[in-house]
């Protein structure tokens, strides 16, 4: 068990990434092992490239384009396509904890009705949806010149206002470089899949 009372993680791998092309494909190489009902919970400050990150998933996944930032909708389904890559494959949930305080407010958007037949990904889940499923990946992004320390982003911390005080969104397609910790939890994910392989990602 860890600190927080969650079993500890079964395995955990640190990569890096040096473009936002890099960090798409490294969504794209790790949706070539998903598979519906699996859940990613996406931690990093503003512009880590949790929605680079995402957009380069929904590529390999084969939905419907036109991932962004769910900064104003908690909730977005991006159905798998026909004539895409993966036909018949799981669709894409696309989620937004950020503004949801607890694990009861995540049960209020009925994530357990869509999560069988999709792969579900939630952006500032950590502490928030661990009680969704025992199987889980946990995907750290970290800039190294950031909005915020790497600290924060593993913890949540800090706000999500830009410099004038304003909601900003999560801009992330700079390319500076960014390092990818993912952990593996669950009988699902006893061992690590081949995560350093993607174009251009080298283990660290």
């Amino acid at each position: 068990m860890s600190s927080t009372g969650q079993p500890a993680a079964n395995w955990e791998e640190t990569l890096t990434a040096t473009t936002a092309e890099q960090t798409q494909a490294f969504g794209r190489h790790l949706a070539e092992v998903l598979r519906a009902g699996d859940l990613l919970v996406l931690s990093g400050e503003l512009g880590a490239g949790k929605t680079t990150f995402t957009q380069g998933l929904g590529e390999g996944l084969g939905v419907r384009a036109g991932i962004i930032s769910p900064t104003f909708v908690l909730v977005r389904i991006h159905p798998n396509l026909a004539d895409g890559p993966r036909p018949g494959g799981p669709d894409l949930v696309h989620v937004d904890a950020y503004r949801l305080g607890s694990a009861a407010e995540i049960d209020d958007i009925d994530l357990e009705n869509t999560m069988d037949s999709s792969v579900t990904v939630v952006e500032w889940g950590h502490d928030r949806v661990e009680h969704l499923s025992e199987n889980r990946l946990e995907i750290d992004l970290h800039r190294a010149i950031g909005l915020a320390s790497a600290g924060e982003a593993s913890g949540e911390a800090g706000t999500r206002s830009g410099p004038s005080g304003t909601l900003d969104f999560d801009d992330d397609d700079t390319d500076e470089p960014r390092t990818i910790v993912v952990r593996g939890y669950g009988p699902r994910w006893a061992t690590a899949p081949a995560l350093g392989g993607f174009e251009g990602g080298l283990p660290c």
